[in-house]
């Protein structure tokens, strides 16, 4: 079934329920820019927004096949890294008096910003890809950092989404590594998916799951092509990402997509820019944290589960959080106060379910075999642990946690520590 297939919607035949995304039109081709003449007939006034590296990609074939229409841009900067923050929004709506249209130009940030901006000033968006780098083209989350914390906000979709392969395939290697390393992060994800359906009688819809894990054997052939730009392999892990994106919108939430191996990677994304320290490109810290997360569920299988939940004392926590975290710590703190997850007793359920539990566990990928998927494409771990630290990365796998409402993996870990 082809992506504009999908997107007509699906009665599902593993759940049940009638499963939709808003999105229009998916073009992933070479020239597919040329599409923007017809998908935008109905607008006369657009704002384009991009940076300079990825205006610098395909920006004046999107304004040629424009240019009947009324053009404004917001172009950052190509040198630093643009954070999708408060700034950034708002120098987008500063531009936006009079538009009927977004039309944004990259990947990740620009996406997220394009998708934020859409939903606040209630405009409608197309996102023109630069890269193969992640997984949240068609997802109808925008991961901002509002008031210093990381934030998914609910936002819309695009109208369309509109990849040239020939753009695609020209990408930094860092981002196609990125979008390789993030689909193989669903390896544990979805983990986490079958963990909390069974911890916590979370919702689970097999054609979603299983369409997801499809795209991940799918993605693991294409290394070798990657590595050489070979045009039909990015396309088909730009395909990859672009389904498990629309799986995510049918599910109206990222569980199929974002599990402990995200959580560990927004954690070294909020404390580098707390703290003004390096971090990895999203993609490549959820590969590489993908390994360490195969590494834990090893670790929980290879110990009885304890008959008493671990309870760490609440001054040594605060003093933690706010160790990690700094600014944001008080976000971490009243989130878990709210959903009140550690003042939940869940050993007597892994007590009930532990040979459930230790079946999900075993299913995932070793450690050693998720390193080799990512050598293929040369990604190599040591890079992780030498910017890292052994201090910081025990840190995240402790309090990547409390960034997020969702149980994973880090939650079974931290409950079986010893009192």
């Amino acid at each position: 079934m082809s992506i504009n297939e999908i997107l007509k919607g699906i009665k599902c035949p593993a759940c049940g329920k009638i499963h939709t995304c808003p999105i229009k039109e998916v073009y992933i081709e070479s020239g597919a820019t040329k599409h923007l003449a017809d998908l935008t007939a109905d607008y006369k006034s657009i704002l384009i927004v991009a940076d300079e590296n990825t205006y610098g990609a395909c920006g004046k074939d999107v304004e040629a096949a424009l240019n009947e229409k009324q053009l404004t841009s917001v172009i950052f900067p190509g040198s630093t890294v643009l954070i999708p923050n408060e700034q950034a929004s708002d120098a987008v709506c500063a531009k936006i008096s009079g538009i009927d249209l977004i039309v944004g130009i990259g990947s990740g940030v620009i996406q997220d910003l394009c998708k934020y901006v859409s939903l606040v000033q209630n405009i409608p968006y197309i996102i023109v890809a630069t890269a193969p780098s992640m997984d949240g083209y068609a997802s109808s989350g925008a991961a901002m950092i509002l008031r210093g914390m990381k934030e998914t906000v609910k936002a819309g979709l695009p109208l369309a989404i509109v990849a040239d392969t020939k753009v695609l395939k020209n990408a930094p290697m860092e981002m196609i590594r990125a979008g390789y390393g993030d689909i193989i992060g669903k390896y544990s994800a979805l983990n986490d998916w079958r963990l909390s359906h069974i911890v916590n009688d979370e919702y689970l819809c097999d054609y979603i799951y299983n369409t997801t894990y499809d795209m991940i054997e799918k993605t693991k052939k294409t290394a070798t092509g990657l590595t050489r730009r070979d045009e039909n392999s990015v396309k088909t892990l730009m395909e990859a990402l672009i389904v498990v994106g629309i799986m995510m919108s049918f599910l109206g939430n990222s569980r199929p997509a974002s599990g402990s191996e995200h959580h560990l990677s927004h954690f070294f994304e909020i404390t580098g820019i707390v703290k003004n320290q390096p971090y990895l490109a999203h993609g490549i810290d959820v590969a590489y944290s993908t390994v360490v997360t195969a590494k834990i569920r090893r670790e929980i299988l290879q110990k009885p589960f304890p008959k008493v939940q671990y309870i760490e004392p609440r001054e040594e926590y605060l003093s933690n959080i706010k160790k990690h975290y700094g600014t944001v710590a008080q976000g971490c703190i009243d989130l878990q106060k709210r959903l009140g997850t550690y003042e939940r007793d869940r050993i007597s359920i892994y007590l009930e379910n532990e040979e459930k539990i230790k079946q999900v566990l075993k299913d995932m990928p070793a450690p050693e075999e998720i390193e080799e998927m990512l050598n293929r494409v040369g990604l190599y771990s040591k890079e992780y642990y030498d910017l890292y630290g052994k201090e910081k990365i025990e840190g995240a796998i402790k309090y990547a946690k409390d960034l997020k409402d969702r149980y994973t993996v880090l939650w079974l870990n931290y409950d079986m520590l010893e009192n």
